[in-house]
């Protein structure tokens, strides 16, 4: 049941945050989990990636090789990072952030930056809105056991509203 998973983004957009909560959760169920990122050397604004692999047993190489699921919140991180997806895997798309999607099969596109603007007031919590869509894309780790995880990485002030930006991700996933 290995799953390799790749957010990708800018610097400053959340996607190592994302993945930490992600692996943090799929571990709290019990799951072996392993964290890995990268930034390009503008840290901010930069191309940055993160990569979660969730498997039952040992996991002995920390790097994704063949994502099953990679993210892309910038067209920059799309054209960048979605190369070696696996041919069976889904591309997700931050839909007004990606204009010019790259040709793949399984695209999943979602306005996850606009959601985050629009419905919870900043797009601070577009990396929350993700892990929403994430989270029912993948359906390896139970929702629940995600929204206790990104209670103990957010400031307590936030907790509301990055619980209602994990839920509405979730919920844009049709």
């Amino acid at each position: 049941m290995r799953k390799q998973i790749r957010l990708s983004g800018s610097g400053g957009q959340g996607v190592i945050t994302a993945a930490i909560i992600y692996a943090e959760a799929a571990v709290a169920e019990g799951k072996e989990a392993v964290q890995s990122q990268s930034y390009g050397p503008e840290a901010r604004g930069g191309a940055s990636k993160s990569e979660v692999i969730i498997d039952d047993g040992p996991i002995y190489h920390p790097h994704v090789k063949t994502p099953d699921v990679v993210l892309a919140m910038t067209q920059k991180a799309a054209d960048k990072y979605f190369g070696d997806l696996h041919e069976d895997g889904i591309l997700v798309l931050d839909t007004d952030l990606v204009p010019e999607p790259p040709a793949f099969k399984n695209v999943v596109q979602v306005p996850i930056t606009k959601i985050a603007i629009e419905q919870v007031g900043k797009s601070l919590f577009a990396n929350i809105v993700a892990l929403g869509v994430l989270t029912k894309i993948i359906g390896l780790v139970d929702l629940e056991t995600v929204k206790t995880a990104v209670s103990h990485r957010v400031p307590p002030h936030t907790i509301e509203a990055n619980m209602k930006a994990l839920q509405l991700g979730y919920d844009a996933v049709k």
